[in-house]
Formats: C-alpha cells, sequence, structure tokens
C-alpha cells in the first residue's frame, strides 16, 4: 500500500532501522537517531542499485515521487541516475571553486600571446586593484549582475569613470570566456549596458604646433634641473615618437646603429607586427651617449635603482609636468605632435607618417592590399624631422639672445 503524508509524519525512531514503503522501489528510511530518509530501489543493466533521494520533511512525499520518476525514466534512458547524481555533485563542487579569480588569471594567461608584455601587466594590475578584492572569490556561475555593479561602483566613487568603463569590458570578457569554457551560464555585463555614468573619452593631451618652440625652449633651459637621463628620453620620444611603452623597454639588442635603424620586435608592438624606426644622426647621437653612460647592454634607459629595470612608465610624463607641462602634453602627445606638424610643415603624405606612427589600415581591404612601408620615404623623413627640430631649437635660442 503506498504511503500517505501522515504515515510518514508520524514515524517514529526504533532501536534499529526501518523502512516505511512507498511504491514503485521508494521507501522512507527511518534511522535510530530520527532521521528520515528517501531511497530509491531500482534495477540497472540486471543489477540491483540504490538512490539515495533525500532527507523528510525536506523532501516532501510528492517530491520524492517526482525524483522517483525521473530517476526511473532515466534507467529507460540508459542513464544510471546514482552514477549521474554524483556527476552533478562533482559538477556543483567545480564550478563553485571556479571563482572570478581563478577564471580571470586563466584567461589572462591563455592570450599572453596577443599582447604585448606592458599590456598584459595593466590588464592584470587593473583586475587584482580594480576586480579581485570585491569579486574575485565568487563562483563565476553565481556571479550576478549586481555584483558586477558594485563592484565597478567602487571605481566610480573613484571619479576614474574611464577605468570603470573600462573594468567592465575586462570583466565582460572573462564572463564570455567563462561561458565558452563551461564554467557560467551568460556573461551578465551585457546587462549592464547604460548603467555607468558616461564620461567624455578624450585624447592625450597634447601641444600644438605652434607650441613646439617653448616645448624645445623648456628642454633645453632644464630649468628643473631633470636628471640627464629624463632629458634624453624625452628627447627620444619627441623624435622617434614612438609610444611610452616601446621607448622604454627597448633594449640594446634592437638597434643596429650601422645600418641606422631600430627593430622593435612583434611581442612589444600594440598591434602584435614588428616596426622598424629609421634613426637620424641626432638620435644616434643620443644613442651614443646612453652607450657611454651605461653601456651597450640591456635596456637603453635602465633604472637608477636596478639595471636590470628599464625607467619607470611616468617618468617621460613627469619630467613633462615639471618642465610645465602637466597635463597640456604626454609622452603619448608627441604622436600627435609629429603627425600634425609634420603634415603641416614638411609636406609629408598621411600614409607615410601613419606608418611610421604603426598604424595599420583600418578596413579589411585596406589591410589586404595596401602593405607598403614606405620605408626609403620614411628615413628621409625621420632625419627631415630632426632637422627641422634643431631649426626651431635654434630660433628659440637666438630670440633668447
Amino acid at each position: 500500500m503506498a504511503l500517505c503524508d501522515l504515515d510518514c509524519r508520524q514515524a517514529r525512531p526504533k532501536e534499529k532501522a526501518y523502512r516505511l514503503f512507498d511504491s514503485g522501489g521508494l521507501y522512507l528510511n527511518v534511522m535510530p537517531t530520527g532521521k528520515r530518509v528517501w531511497r530509491l530501489r531500482y534495477y540497472f543493466l540486471g543489477k540491483e542499485k540504490l538512490l539515495t533521494i533525500g532527507p523528510y520533511p525536506v523532501i516532501t512525499l510528492s517530491k520524492a515521487r517526482e525524483k522517483r520518476d525521473l530517476a526511473k525514466q532515466s534507467v529507460i534512458e540508459g542513464i544510471d541516475p546514482s552514477l549521474q547524481k554524483q556527476e552533478l555533485k562533482k559538477l556543483a563542487r567545480f564550478k563553485q571553486e571556479q571563482t572570478f579569480e581563478l577564471v580571470a588569471t586563466e584567461w589572462h594567461m591563455r592570450h599572453l600571446h596577443l599582447w604585448s608584455p606592458n599590456h598584459a601587466k595593466h590588464l592584470i594590475s587593473r583586475l587584482k586593484h580594480n576586480a579581485f578584492p570585491f569579486i574575485g572569490k565568487y563562483p563565476i556561475s553565481s556571479l550576478s549582475v549586481q555584483h558586477i555593479l558594485a563592484c565597478i561602483q567602487k571605481v566610480e566613487e573613484r571619479e576614474r569613470y574611464d577605468l570603470a568603463h573600462r573594468m567592465l569590458q575586462i570583466i565582460g570578457q572573462v564572463m564570455r570566456y567563462a561561458v565558452i569554457t563551461g564554467r557560467a551560464e551568460r556573461d551578465n555585463t551585457v546587462d549592464l549596458k547604460g548603467a555607468l555614468k558616461k564620461y567624455r573619452k578624450g585624447h592625450f593631451a597634447a601641444i600644438s604646433s605652434d607650441e613646439l618652440p617653448d616645448l624645445l625652449r623648456a628642454i633645453d633651459r632644464n630649468e628643473p634641473r631633470l636628471f640627464g637621463q629624463t632629458i634624453l628620453a624625452i628627447k627620444l620620444m619627441l623624435l622617434t615618437f614612438v609610444r611610452t611603452s616601446e621607448l622604454i623597454n627597448a633594449t640594446w639588442n634592437e638597434f643596429d646603429l650601422e645600418k641606422e635603424v631600430w627593430n622593435i620586435p612583434a611581442e612589444r608592438m600594440k598591434m602584435r607586427l614588428p616596426h622598424r624606426v629609421p634613426l637620424s644622426k641626432q638620435v644616434l647621437s643620443i644613442l651614443r651617449e646612453l652607450q657611454r653612460r651605461y653601456g651597450d647592454q640591456g635596456y637603453i634607459l635602465p633604472s637608477i635603482i636596478s639595471s636590470r629595470k628599464p625607467i619607470s612608465n611616468n617618468t617621460v610624463l613627469k619630467g613633462l609636468g615639471r618642465l610645465g607641462y602637466e597635463k597640456t602634453m604626454t609622452g603619448h602627445g608627441f604622436r600627435a605632435l609629429a603627425m600634425s606638424t609634420i603634415k603641416e610643415n614638411l609636406n609629408y603624405r598621411h600614409e607615410v607618417i601613419d606608418r611610421q606612427l604603426a598604424h595599420q589600415p583600418r578596413n579589411k581591404v585596406d589591410k589586404a592590399y595596401d602593405r607598403a612601408q614606405f620605408l626609403p620615404e620614411r628615413a628621409k623623413m625621420m632625419q627631415d624631422w630632426a632637422d627641422y627640430i634643431d631649426s626651431l631649437s635654434i630660433q628659440s635660442s637666438s630670440n633668447d639672445l
């Protein structure tokens, strides 16, 4: 006879465990301790097996019957419900262990080959400072929209609205990696569209061509008495207009002074393509001065603390600030300055300057067909640019007399 709920409620413990049978192999096991547990006896591939369904009254009689029917359906489909339950437990335990920090670190490691070392370093640093302290310990499968929003709002509280938007992008990339690898159901960051405070995205601060003579005068005078290495670094930024990270991480083995060229390897470039910088006579003079000061091994701009490390990423920026150009000029600003000045005053084509800036064609058609590097023209342009800088410096000095 099938059980009723009253039978289950009134089941009292005895000296030995006993069973109250329902139907279809389902029974309630009553322990001497008073604990009551639903179990199912079934046959799979001719062998009798036992499935523990769960405790009563947490699992009611009707719920136990539902689980019995589901288990029997699994048997019909050739699935052992006991093994299925074990696998589900393992999966639940696995998902619980897959924290956001663990998955984010794995995502970062698997994509290292796509990024420059500097970019990879910035990514993991942003995660460590802006995400891991707040959502790092949460299982990524249970990370809600509200969790992510609260994390991003911590960044907004510091009035770093640009970083808040960037962090949302990074967290979204980690979430999509978790979806692909079966550790999350969906990317919850898509639900946060429009939730962050808006900000006006600006360009890196850069002076205009007309202001260049004043900057050259400030560099030559060096009234704040900047360290000589800092002045040389600023001059190299001006003359080569590479990205700051490309300059400070430059090593001597990248330079061929006889052939007057600097070969930056792909792994150090933003676009992951090798880049050549023709060296003007003025740049070669600075490089030989650096060799005289620090030797020709390792970094061309070594840290004064340890020669095994390069100067800080902020050295050029802080140097410009002390020269009187805080918030009006940056290391990256030399790129914009060179682009506009060379086009306007030296009359070089945009394509030639663009290649020297290591920009790539924006659309797929241009990328496929426009592979011109303009190396001879770029070499002439870099020397003309250096000579132009010298002429402005001479004029500035003459005006001071």
